[in-house]
């Protein structure tokens, strides 16, 4: 295997993908990405947007966002530990800041807790 082949490819849709993210203060669905990316390079397909997504998920860069019922979203790794909220009006999913944190008392007795996600669900201040 060539060293071209084992570097990760910096294409400029890809680019465009990764700075969407990056800039984006929410997770983003292919979809969004999709339109986002346009605005750099507008011939972009939504087939390259699935590609590089699968790619940056590869590469560590960014990680999948699944909540039930929902299409997976996607953001940077590099973000601390935090929480979503989901809109029921508009769909979209935002960040949100803090952690309850001990959550121990919660758990049936003997069991020991690995992990968390904690999604809000409600209205967004634009759907209102």
């Amino acid at each position: 295997m060539s060293e071209q082949n084992q570097q990760p490819r910096n294409t400029r849709q890809r680019t465009a993908i990764r700075d969407a993210i990056e800039r984006s203060d929410r997770p983003l669905g292919p979809q969004e990405l999709l339109e986002i990316s346009r605005t750099d390079v507008p011939s972009i397909s939504l087939a390259t947007v699935y590609r590089n997504i699968n790619a940056l998920l590869e590469e560590g860069e960014i990680i999948k966002v699944e909540l039930p019922g929902q299409p997976a979203l996607y953001e940077s790794a590099g973000l601390k530990h935090h929480h979503h909220f989901h809109c029921e009006v508009c769909g979209k999913t935002f960040d949100i800041e803090g952690c309850p944190g001990n959550l121990k008392p919660l758990l049936p007795k003997g069991f020991r807790l690995t992990g968390h996600e904690i999604t809000l669900y409600g209205v967004c201040a634009a759907c209102g």
